[in-house]
């Protein structure tokens, strides 16, 4: 859950956490829910697009989608030791000249950031404290397609993220967990002009694409 901007995310997402996830990557591939995402994505057409990933965490997204033909693709993270590994990464699989990644809060960097056919943001929703700056910001740069994974706002949903912040606080972990209203995000996603193309629900996570309507086609 590596997100630009979370609180106290640069602190917990370290060295070590960065080490860990991409052994992991490189074993196993992406977690579970980001295939799904990217496999709706790719359902969605990705060849010959450009992609802004937003606390990318070490990769994963990137290194996958430019395989699967994105021209290039910029990463937006908080941790720096991230932004090292993805870069690692990158230079691992040989697609360095076609990928950049940035350290940084995305919504301070947003006048800045360029804006991308194809925006991911994957498990970063619940990190970051101010929902609409982060959601409005972000999905104001997909020209084409807005991929997001954050949490379901189910009472046992609910419940599990206070008791995860409560274990953070007993133990002065700065980070904290949010779960905003489904309702409250797809607002501000849809203020941008996208509409909702897929929603899977999976447990605790819901994985939904949004798409801008295509000129002369119907949404």
């Amino acid at each position: 859950m590596t997100c630009p901007g979370c609180t106290g995310g640069a602190n917990v997402f370290g060295d070590k956490a960065a080490r860990s996830n991409l052994k992991s990557y490189r074993k196993n591939g992406p977690a579970k829910n980001t295939r799904i995402l990217l496999d709706a994505l790719r359902r969605e057409g990705v060849e010959g697009r450009t992609l802004l990933d937003i606390g990318g965490g070490v990769g994963a997204i990137s290194m996958e989608l430019l395989k699967s033909g994105v021209t290039s693709a910029t990463q937006v993270d908080a941790s720096t030791a991230y932004v090292a590994a993805a870069n690692a990464e990158a230079a691992r699989e040989g697609v360095s000249d076609r990928f950049a990644a940035r350290q940084g809060d995305f919504v301070a960097l947003a006048p800045e950031t360029p804006a991308a056919d194809v925006v991911t943001l994957d498990r970063v929703i619940c990190c970051y404290p101010d929902m609409r700056a982060l959601v409005s910001e972000s999905a104001g740069k997909a020209a084409r397609l807005y991929g997001v994974i954050y949490p379901r706002d189910t009472w046992w949903a609910r419940m599990g993220g206070a008791t995860l912040n409560a274990v953070a606080r007993l133990f002065r972990v700065p980070l904290r967990n949010h779960i905003f209203p489904t309702a409250a995000v797809d607002a501000v996603i849809r203020e941008q002009g996208l509409t909702r193309r897929y929603q899977h629900d999976a447990f605790y996570w819901q994985v939904v694409v949004y798409g801008r309507p295509v000129e002369g086609l119907t949404p």
